[in-house]
C-alpha cells in the first residue's frame, strides 16, 4: 500500500485524530489570516509629507487627503489642510520635523529645502519625490499628472487634467478676445516692512502677468530683487500688485503709497493698487484657472478707476 493510502486510511479509522488535525488547521488559520491581513494593511497604508501648498491641493482634489500625515505652511487651501500637523516653511525644513511624523513618503517642489535636509531625510530611509516648479499651465497639469501616478490615482488625476483643461479655455477667452492696451503692472512682494522686493522677468508673477494680457512693468533683472525707488519710478506702472498678505504687511493702500518711489508713479497717483491672496494667485495649482479670471477682474477693476 502506498504511502499516500495509508494515511488517508489512518484518518478514515481514527476520527478523534481527524478532528484534532481540523481544528489545528483553524486554529492555524485563525491566527495566520490576521497578521496578513495586518501586514497587507501596513504595506498599503501612505504617510504622505507634503511640501507645497499646490501640492497639498492636488492630493486633497485627487480625494487622498486621509494619507497626508503632514503639510508645509504654504498649504492653505482647503481649509482642512491647515488643520494637519505642520512641518515648517518649506524652505527652512528640518528632518528632525518630518521623520517625527513617520511618513514612508515625502513629496515636494524643487523651491524646497534646505537641500541638504531633503537628502538626510532620504538616507532615513524615506523616499523624496522632487517635482518641477515650472510655473505654467502646463507644469501644473504635468504636476497633476505625475502625483497621480505617484499616489496610485491616475484615473482620478486624468478626470482633473481634463477639467482643468475646459476650465482653463473658459477663463482665457475673454482675455484673448479684448483689444485693449496691455496695462503696465508692478508686483511687489513683501514678507515683512523690511523686505520688499519686485517681480522681474521669468518670475511666478510674470507668469500669472502674461496669462492676463499684462505687461511685467520691469524687465532688467530676472526673478525678484530688492525695491528701489529709482526703479520703481522707471517702470512706471499703470497698476501695483501685491498678494493680500503682503498688502496688509505694508498698511493698505496708503501703506504702498509710502513706498520709495510708488508716489510718483501713474498707479501711486490714481491710487490703482491690486492683490490677490499669495497661494492662490502664485501658487500655480489646481485653481490656476481661476487665479486667472480673479486676476484678470482685479487688474479690470482698478483700471477703470
Amino acid at each position: 500500500m502506498s504511502r499516500v493510502n495509508i494515511l488517508l486510511s489512518d484518518l478514515q479509522t481514527k476520527p478523534a485524530r481527524r478532528q484534532f488535525l481540523l481544528q489545528a488547521s483553524a486554529l492555524a488559520a485563525s491566527v495566520c489570516l490576521p497578521q496578513l491581513a495586518w501586514a497587507a494593511d501596513k504595506k498599503s497604508a501612505r504617510r504622505i509629507v507634503s511640501i507645497g501648498g499646490a501640492l497639498t491641493e492636488i492630493v486633497y482634489a485627487l480625494g487622498a487627503s486621509h494619507e497626508l500625515a503632514g503639510v508645509d505652511t504654504t498649504s492653505l487651501y482647503p481649509e482642512a489642510a491647515t488643520k494637519l500637523p505642520s512641518v515648517g516653511y518649506a524652505r527652512t525644513l528640518s528632518s528632525e520635523g518630518i521623520l517625527a511624523l513617520g511618513p514612508n513618503h515625502v513629496i515636494a517642489t524643487e523651491d524646497a529645502g534646505p537641500p541638504a535636509v531633503l537628502r538626510q531625510i532620504n538616507a532615513a530611509g524615506v523616499p523624496v519625490t522632487i517635482l518641477a516648479a515650472n510655473d505654467k499651465f502646463e507644469g501644473v497639469l504635468d504636476r497633476v499628472a505625475r502625483l497621480g501616478a505617484l499616489i496610485e490615482r491616475p484615473t482620478q488625476a486624468a478626470q482633473l487634467v481634463e477639467k482643468m483643461k475646459a476650465d482653463w479655455q473658459r477663463a482665457r477667452e475673454p482675455i484673448l478676445a479684448r483689444k485693449s492696451p496691455a496695462p503696465r503692472v508692478l508686483f511687489i512682494l513683501s514678507h515683512s516692512p523690511g523686505q520688499v522686493m519686485v517681480g522681474g522677468k521669468g518670475s511666478s508673477a510674470e507668469a500669472m502677468l502674461h496669462y492676463v494680457g499684462a505687461q511685467n512693468a520691469v524687465q532688467g533683472f530676472d526673478g525678484f530683487k530688492p525695491l528701489t525707488p529709482e526703479a520703481v519710478i522707471a517702470a512706471q506702472p499703470d497698476v501695483v500688485l501685491f498678494t493680500d498678505q503682503g498688502l496688509n504687511i505694508v498698511g493698505g493702500i496708503d501703506g504702498v503709497l509710502r513706498l520709495p518711489g510708488v508716489a510718483q508713479t501713474p498707479a501711486g497717483q490714481k491710487r490703482r493698487v491690486a492683490s490677490l491672496e499669495a497661494m492662490f494667485m502664485l501658487g500655480f495649482g489646481p485653481r490656476m484657472p481661476q487665479a486667472v479670471t480673479a486676476l484678470d477682474n482685479a487688474l479690470l477693476k482698478v483700471m477703470s478707476t
